[in-house]
């Protein structure tokens, strides 16, 4: 049999591979889409009862891009952003195990939407060197399967990759046990020796801008794969 030559390699990958990524993509932005929307419905279910108990609770919603949203609930900002490029995952990877990748490796590739904690008053007061963490990350494939890698409850309620398929219960899911682990993730006063020190420059601005960092683990080492910070 004649050995196919480079031009009908390339043909053949871009017919196959590259279309499945672009359908991966498509997937992804629908699944971000219906999550956004996911998000302005749970607001609007929580604003009413929450401020009518204190209106100093706030919870708001905010579309910040095509690619972006923005949670905020209390004293915490939480960000849902699609990133725009289609991922693998290394041969090392538990999904390599399933029968269903084993099958059909395309359906490893998956598209990412990463989640992340800040302080709202990072933003309110403008610091710029303060510092979020990532709460957890949704892969989606082609066929709407996805899984989480996250803190908590995160890591574990939402890894039947082979069978499940997202849909809006799941993401509703989701969205709640991101705001209750952000909520539950508290600040903490960072080592002494840590902060012992700043400069005039940092001081004198920190009326205005309050440049000195802080973050819910500052001084800390955050864990992937615990719950625990050392």
């Amino acid at each position: 049999m004649k050995k196919p030559s480079q031009r009908e390699t390339i043909i053949k990958t871009l017919k196959t591979k590259s279309v499945m990524k672009q359908d991966v993509y498509r997937q992804t932005m629908n699944v971000f889409n219906e999550l956004k929307s996911v998000i302005k419905e749970v607001v609007a279910e929580m604003k009413k009862e929450v401020e009518a108990t204190d209106k100093r609770v706030l919870i708001d919603y905010r579309d910040r891009s095509e690619f972006q949203v923005e949670l905020k609930v209390a004293g915490d900002v939480i960000f849902f952003h699609m990133h725009t490029n289609i991922f693998e995952f290394d041969k090392s990877h538990p999904v390599w195990k399933t029968s269903y990748v084993k099958e059909n490796e395309f359906n490893s590739y998956c598209g990412m939407i990463q989640v992340y904690n800040f302080l709202a008053d990072s933003f309110k007061y403008n610091r710029m060197n303060d510092v979020g963490y990532m709460v957890a990350r949704v892969f989606i494939n082609k066929d709407a399967h996805f899984f989480v890698e996250g803190k908590r409850q995160l890591g574990f309620l939402y890894n039947d990759f082979v069978t499940t398929a997202i849909d809006r219960q799941a993401l509703t899911a989701i969205v709640e046990s991101t705001i209750l682990y952000s909520l539950n993730f508290d600040l903490f006063t960072p080592p002494f020796d840590s902060v012992r020190e700043v400069t005039v420059s940092e001081i004198q601005e920190a009326s205005s801008s309050l440049q000195i960092k802080t973050g819910k683990r500052l001084g800390f080492r955050f864990l992937a794969d615990t719950d625990q910070m050392e």
